[in-house]
């Protein structure tokens, strides 16, 4: 199958790559432009480590075909420390939110969309906004508190 060259934008970035049109965002970040920070994990939709943001929202980029992301503003967990850590990031190492450290990307970037929609979350918000992610090292209470510390300080940092 031909690749053809397409121009994404990700991380604020424009990266003119070859792909092909079956070819998943997932592989493209990672294999071509080598921003390895997204994991691959399930490669079903079933982990949530490849979480990456499409325009602001959450998805699953090792089910999102690369060429739907053309002309679409694509972040991943190296796009949020700019120019310091994201207080997601802060707030995971300081609450020990993660264990291995492998499927905190994706609770990251899953978290990020969601505290842009809902600054101010109840717990049982940030459980089920968090229901498509899996971590086999955590019980998700650090997780959990990790992503509410961070809205806190967020808020206080906003007002």
């Amino acid at each position: 199958m031909a690749r053809r060259i397409v121009n994404l934008k990700i991380n604020k970035s424009n990266y003119e790559t070859a792909i092909r049109e079956y070819d998943v965002l997932l592989d493209v970040i990672r294999e071509n432009l080598n921003l390895t920070g997204t994991k691959r994990g399930c490669d079903m939709g079933t982990c949530g480590c490849c979480t990456v943001l499409v325009d602001g929202r959450a998805r699953l980029s090792c089910l999102t075909l690369a060429l739907e992301c053309l002309d679409k503003e694509i972040t991943t967990i190296e796009g949020l420390k700019s120019p310091i850590i994201h207080p997601l990031q802060r707030a995971f190492a300081e609450s020990g939110g993660s264990q291995c450290g492998f499927c905190t990307q994706g609770f990251i970037m899953t978290a990020k969309a969601f505290l842009d929609d809902n600054p101010n979350p109840t717990h049982t918000e940030v459980e089920e906004a968090i229901s498509g992610n899996m971590c086999r090292c955590t019980g998700y209470i650090k997780i959990m508190d990790a992503i509410q510390n961070a809205a806190a300080k967020v808020r206080e940092e906003a007002g």
